[in-house]
C-alpha cells in the first residue's frame, strides 16, 4: 500500500538537551539508541523491534543533574516526528491494542492515533529505579509522546511484581498496540479512518 516508506526525521535543542530522532514505520524494527541512559535505550529497542518500525535517536542531556530532561525530550521528539511520519493518515487502522506479559508482569496498552493528545497511564511500579532509570521518568517519557503524536494512549500494568518486568512489559505492549493502529486497513481503499474525515 505505502509506495514509499513514511519517515521523518526531527531535532530538538534546547539548554538542557539535543535530540535527534530518526523513524521509519514500514522498517523492521533495527534501532540505533545513544540516550546516555542504558535502561531507556533498552526500553527504545522493544519499541521499534516489536513495534517493526526502525529507528535512530541520538539525545545529549544534563545527565549530570538526572535523566528528567532527557526522557522527557525523547517522548516530544518520538512524537513530532511519529506525526510527521504517518502524515494524513489515510487508510490507516488508526486504533490499536495489546496485552504483554514478561513472566509475572501483565501490560495492557490501547491506542487511538486520534489527532487528541490524552494520557492514561496505571503503572504501579515495584521500584523507584531500575539500573539507573527513575521509573516516574516513564510517565514523563509517555505524556511527550502522546502530547506531540496527537494520540490517545491507555496504559495499565494490571500485575507484576518485579519494576524491570512490568516497565519492558508496558514498552513492548505499547510497540505492539501501534504496529496494528499503524498499519494499512486494506478495506478503507485509502479513506481518513474517522466520520469527521480527518485525523
Amino acid at each position: 500500500m505505502h509506495e514509499q516508506h513514511r519517515t521523518a526525521e526531527v531535532r530538538r535543542d534546547t539548554q538542557e538537551t539535543r535530540v535527534r530522532v530518526r523513524i521509519d514505520l514500514d522498517g523492521s524494527g533495527q534501532a540505533r539508541l545513544s540516550t546516555g541512559i542504558g535502561f531507556f535505550d533498552h526500553m527504545l529497542d522493544q519499541l521499534a523491534r516489536h513495534g517493526l518500525f526502525d529507528l535512530e535517536v541520538e539525545a545529549d542531556g544534563d545527565l549530570h543533574i538526572d535523566g528528567h530532561h532527557t526522557v522527557e525530550d525523547v517522548g516530544i521528539t518520538l512524537g513530532q516526528a511519529l506525526a510527521q511520519a504517518v502524515g494524513d493518515k489515510k487508510g490507516i487502522s488508526r486504533y490499536g491494542h495489546a496485552y504483554v506479559p514478561l513472566d509475572e508482569a501483565l501490560s495492557r496498552v490501547v491506542v487511538d492515533l486520534s489527532g487528541r493528545p490524552g494520557l492514561h497511564m496505571r503503572v504501579p511500579f515495584k521500584a523507584a529505579t531500575i539500573g539507573g532509570f527513575d521509573t516516574q521518568l516513564a510517565q514523563e517519557f509517555f505524556q511527550g509522546l502522546v502530547n506531540h503524536a496527537r494520540m490517545t494512549l491507555h496504559i495499565d500494568t494490571l500485575h507484576g511484581e518485579n519494576a524491570h518486568h512490568q516497565c519492558e512489559s508496558v514498552f513492548k505492549a505499547c510497540a505492539r498496540a501501534l504496529r496494528m493502529a499503524l498499519a494499512p486497513d486494506p478495506r478503507t481503499a485509502g479513506a481518513v479512518p474517522s466520520t469527521k474525515g480527518s485525523l
